[in-house]
């Protein structure tokens, strides 16, 4: 279905519905920022610290459930093992 036939098919009052959660929604993401920055004044850069390394916790965590993931070494070392004077022997 194209988006102005499923827009056409809300009520005026699921389209106030949707604009007020967008509203409140913007308004927590924007409380959620000020009360990160009042606390990082006041502790230091360690609280963002912390949730990156939350944050790489968690992508870690999904990455490693999924078994469609490769791990491929960092830098230089991704042929390792190989060497280059043995001339394709």
């Amino acid at each position: 279905m194209h988006l102005h036939v499923l827009q056409a098919e809300r009520s005026p009052v699921q389209m106030w519905q949707e604009r007020k959660a967008a509203v409140i929604r913007a308004e927590g993401e924007s409380e959620s920022a000020r009360l990160i920055s009042d606390a990082t004044r006041i502790a230091g850069p360690g609280l963002i610290e912390l949730r990156r390394i939350e944050a790489a916790k968690d992508v870690a965590s999904t990455l490693a459930r999924s078994g469609n993931v490769v791990y491929l070494p960092h830098g230089n070392n991704m042929l390792l093992g190989l060497n280059p004077s043995m001339g394709g022997r």
